[in-house]
């Protein structure tokens, strides 16, 4: 074993995917990792690998600890491609069905000497993509949801994702992960020892983006004519998240009980939103609900601390930015309790069956009606946000390439990691 002292330590992360639209969790929290690494103290280096035509993306977040470098230009030509690819798909899936064999590439890359040649001592995959290669790796698994609703993947996504995260959890020295629950169903779907998984919570992925201000609440506003009360649901419109359940909801709310709920939704509209649009006008919710796509963080921020209070529906999270999102900003949470949902939230949410439209218009119903519970949920989630915590987050995270590169842990290193995880209580659902 090598003393962290005696060297210092270089960890290249592998940055390579879009910045320009679609931002979802993973590179959120990517950004809140790079920032939080990038003021740590010590001498270990972290070389960020962004994608060729847009290698700068991380910059504005970065310390000076870190520098960017461009990613292989086959990388490049595989996301130029990307607009094609149902195209290719067919044409791949023809010709592999003819004789007899897989329609899907075989995906898991081999390093060509680019990742070696960075002078690094450990790799760092922080999406799902991994590629083999002579250094030690770090792979993120943020979830196995393809296990449990394969209905929601294409074939092909199916088996490349299969693919993909087998290898990683294989080949990668340490795998990382936002939550026990997703620890637990990692070693139970691929039997993989625990002692190679090891939690690791994010923090606020909005911490790195300062609130400008009162001023900007009230020109959010204004922009999206916010006159009364709302909730708010921050997701991408992909199939998982439940927009269609929580629409259920709000209409059931008004036929059943006469209550006529404001509803904001924010987040990049994927191939799922023509589905939702469709049941939005067929429920008639047009004048109630707000979609507004893709905002600035800013933006965002200010919304968290309008809204009456955040909804998150969600079928499957493998850990749940919205709700650290919502305490940061001081707004109370009601929540889906099922996959790492109620251990990320503790007894700071209200939590609700998403599967069953009265559950989740009940809770709805509640926090809207009873202020008292949204101030006591207010003041818990207050609480439970002091245990997330960039820095920490940050510490733990070098702890591990440490720890996979083979320099011996001093003390702090070894309880950053050690299992601590107990059993939280929850709040009781509707």
């Amino acid at each position: 074993m090598v003393n962290p002292s005696n060297r210092r330590l270089r960890i290249a992360i592998n940055s390579q995917m879009f910045a320009e639209k679609g931002v979802g969790g993973i590179e959120t929290v990517l950004v809140g990792l790079v920032h939080a690494l990038g003021k740590l103290d010590g001498p270990d280096e972290y070389v960020l690998i962004g994608p060729w035509e847009n290698a700068e993306w991380l910059k504005p977040y970065t310390g000076p600890n870190q520098t960017i470098v461009r990613g292989p230009r086959r990388e490049f030509a595989r996301r130029a491609v990307a607009p094609f690819r149902p195209l290719l798909r067919g044409a791949r899936r023809m010709f592999w069905n003819a004789v007899g064999k897989s329609a899907t590439w075989p995906i898991v890359q081999k390093s060509n000497g680019f990742y070696e040649r960075l002078g690094c001592d450990v790799i760092y995959f922080p999406t799902p993509q991994f590629i083999r290669s002579d250094l030690p790796s770090v792979y993120n698994v943020h979830d196995l949801q393809h296990l449990h609703y394969p209905n929601f993947f294409s074939r092909d996504d199916l088996i490349w994702k299969e693919r993909i995260f087998r290898a990683g959890c294989e080949g990668a020295h340490t795998i990382v992960t936002g939550s026990r629950w997703v620890k637990h169903d990692i070693v139970g779907q691929y039997q993989t020892d625990p002692a190679r998984v090891q939690v690791i919570y994010w923090a606020p992925p909005t911490q790195v983006h300062s609130f400008p201000g009162d001023a900007l609440a009230r020109s959010v506003t204004k922009k999206y004519s916010l006159t009364d009360p709302f909730a708010l649901y921050p997701a991408m419109t992909r199939i998982h998240k439940n927009h269609i359940g929580l629409l259920e909801a709000v209409a059931f709310l008004r036929d059943q009980r006469d209550l006529r709920l404001q509803l904001v939704c924010t987040g990049y509209q994927d191939e799922f939103w023509p589905a939702i649009e469709e049941r939005l006008v067929a429920l008639g919710l047009q004048q109630q609900v707000k979609f507004l796509g893709m905002i600035d963080p800013g933006e965002l921020r200010a919304l968290y601390r309008l809204a009456e209070f955040v909804v998150f529906p969600s079928l499957f999270e493998g850990a749940g930015m919205p709700l650290l999102e919502a305490w940061q900003d001081h707004a109370p949470v009601t929540c889906s309790a099922v996959t790492s949902l109620p251990e990320l939230a503790a007894e700071a949410a209200l939590l609700f069956d998403p599967l069953s439209v009265q559950s989740i218009a009940g809770a709805l119903a509640e926090m809207h009606t009873n202020p008292a519970l949204r101030e006591d949920l207010r003041r818990r989630g207050a609480r439970r946000l002091q245990d997330f915590s960039w820095e920490r987050t940050a510490k733990q995270y070098r702890a591990v390439f440490r720890k996979a590169a083979g320099h011996q842990l001093d003390d702090e290193d070894q309880l950053l990691l050690a299992d601590h995880l107990k059993d939280v209580p929850t709040c009781e659902s509707i």
